[in-house]
């Protein structure tokens, strides 16, 4: 049990407690301001604990479940849908058009999101095609899944930013949304003074770019609480990967680690989070860690 959890819990007793008294000493008796100051705020509390992801809002990234996707599309997103999930993030096509994805994304009331496409491609001539792309996937985002190592440095990171700008423009035009960059734990590094991340957060235009955050390896990397980033990079993270962190430091299923996503998640909407996507990067078994983790956030109050 985390320190919020455990505070919100000791107030809801005292409350409870102080209620109970008054009621025993007869209606002439009135609490304390105190007392109608914790009624107050445990009420705040409960109606805060009270909000949930919207279903329309969780999805799976299909990185999770390249291995049964590489032998059955089809019948992955049929089992997908079956489980309860509303959106994907499509990483990898095995072989399928972004017609045919559609085609059966469509007859499972599935909706593609968002695509993962490489750096080279967003920064070269593949741009127009994989734009035309995420429109015939229904898609809205298209989504850089991470840089080359030889750029992890301030001036690569400006380099990327100057690059984003420009695939941004070229998204909107096309009347899709922003440029998403996903992050990985080296993304978080302070080199030559300066964090990574950062650089892309205050060089990239907030109209054109923004961020598909995985909270994992924002979390393994040392970056900023993701509850802190979307308060202070207000509607820039559209979408998360919402992957667990077991004790050892490896995955886990949603729900199953150490990460607090209800704190992670508790000023979410500032940052203008629209998809939950689940991804577990190498699960035993990746039919059961979808039903566990979509169980989990079904289920989550925040």
């Amino acid at each position: 049990m985390n320190g919020t959890r455990r505070a919100f819990l000791g107030k809801a007793l005292g409350v409870a407690a102080a209620a109970t008294t008054v009621k025993a000493t007869g209606s002439h008796a009135y609490a304390s301001d105190a007392d109608a100051s914790n009624v107050a705020e445990t009420a705040a509390e409960t109606a805060r604990r009270c909000r949930r992801i919207p279903p329309a809002g969780i999805g799976m990234h299909l990185y999770t479940m390249r291995a049964p996707l590489a032998t059955d599309f089809k019948g992955t997103l049929a089992r997908l849908a079956q489980i309860g999930y509303a959106t994907v993030g499509v990483s990898g096509r095995h072989g399928n058009s972004a017609a045919a994805i559609r085609s059966m994304l469509d007859e499972m009331h599935l909706r593609a999101v968002l695509e993962h496409v490489g750096y080279d491609v967003v920064r070269g001539s593949g741009l127009p095609q994989a734009l035309e792309d995420i429109r015939t996937l229904g898609a809205r985002w298209v989504v850089v899944p991470s840089l080359p190592g030889a750029m992890h440095t301030p001036a690569g990171f400006r380099e990327a930013a100057r690059e984003f700008n420009k695939a941004g423009l070229a998204a909107r035009n096309a009347g899709l949304g922003p440029l998403l960059f996903h992050n990985h734990g080296a993304d978080h590094q302070v080199v030559d003074g300066e964090n990574l991340y950062d650089i892309l957060l205050r060089e990239t235009d907030p109209e054109l770019v923004g961020f598909e955050l995985d909270v994992y390896w924002a979390a393994k990397g040392g970056g900023s609480d993701p509850q802190d980033l979307f308060v202070e990079h207000r509607r820039r993270f559209p979408a998360l990967h919402v992957k667990d962190m077991a004790p050892s430091g490896g995955f886990a299923d949603v729900g199953s680690g150490v990460l607090d996503f209800a704190a992670m998640f508790d000023t979410a909407r500032s940052g203008g989070v629209k998809q939950w996507l689940v991804e577990h990067d190498a699960p035993a078994d990746p039919f059961a860690s979808a039903q566990n983790s979509y169980t989990y956030l079904a289920n989550l109050r925040y």
